[in-house]
């Protein structure tokens, strides 16, 4: 199996989710700057936190034109697996790959601490090796994470089962129905505000995350 991490001029995260990858999973990855075009080699692709680049003028709206997100959106279509964690989540809304948009923060602080989440579903491939309705503790760090749609849009999102976490407890951002992550339809893609590859590690104070990674691992393992 072979991971592809996307870089942006401002990514950040890019390194965390390689070394999870890599060195805790022990798969093949590579680093793939925005420019290139050819990731035909890739079965999974995943677009990390950080900051692209334009962020200033909203977050991922920018880095959605860069040439490796036309080969993004031709991997999704064909039922590959695409992974966007924070400004990833918010490049893969802009790019059109998920509905809604990412907003300031409710109180337009940047955040960054522990929160709870709650897995809403565990029949997907992301979310296999959770129970459902588990609670798990994953980090966040964003200024931009507030999770927005029109009422149609987050009904649709809501009836279709497309909401895969939603923060316990306390909403830290204000995001509609305490939404924290969502994938697409056909389940193939997902888009989290919260850093699993930060909990992936025991030496970092948790494993929460790692089991998302592993979850993706096992089944694309059995399909090749």
């Amino acid at each position: 199996m072979k991971f592809g991490v996307i870089v942006f001029p401002g990514s950040n995260c890019d390194r965390d989710v390689a070394y999870v990858t890599s060195d805790v999973l022990g798969q093949s990855t590579r680093m793939v700057w925005h420019q290139e075009t050819d990731i035909a080699d890739l079965d999974v692709i995943i677009i990390p936190g950080g900051f692209s680049y334009g962020d200033y003028l909203r977050c991922g709206a920018i880095a959605r034109f860069s040439p490796v997100m036309q080969e993004v959106v031709k991997h999704a279509e064909r039922g590959k697996y695409v992974l966007g964690i924070c400004n990833g989540f918010q490049v893969l809304t802009e790019a059109g790959l998920l509905p809604g948009v990412l907003t300031r923060n409710r109180d337009l602080h940047f955040i960054c601490d522990r929160v709870s989440l709650k897995v809403e579903r565990n029949d997907l491939v992301w979310t296999q090796n959770y129970s459902a309705e588990e609670i798990i503790t994953v980090p966040i760090a964003h200024g931009e994470g507030r999770f927005y749609a029109i009422d149609k849009t987050l009904a649709e999102i809501e009836d279709n089962g497309q909401v895969l976490f939603r923060y316990h407890g306390e909403n830290p951002n204000g995001s509609l129905n305490n939404i924290a992550g969502i994938c697409n339809r056909e389940g193939n893609v997902l888009g989290m505000m919260p850093h699993p590859e930060r909990v992936s590690d025991p030496v970092l104070g948790g494993t929460d995350g790692l089991r998302l990674f592993q979850g993706l691992l096992e089944r694309v393992v059995a399909l090749v």
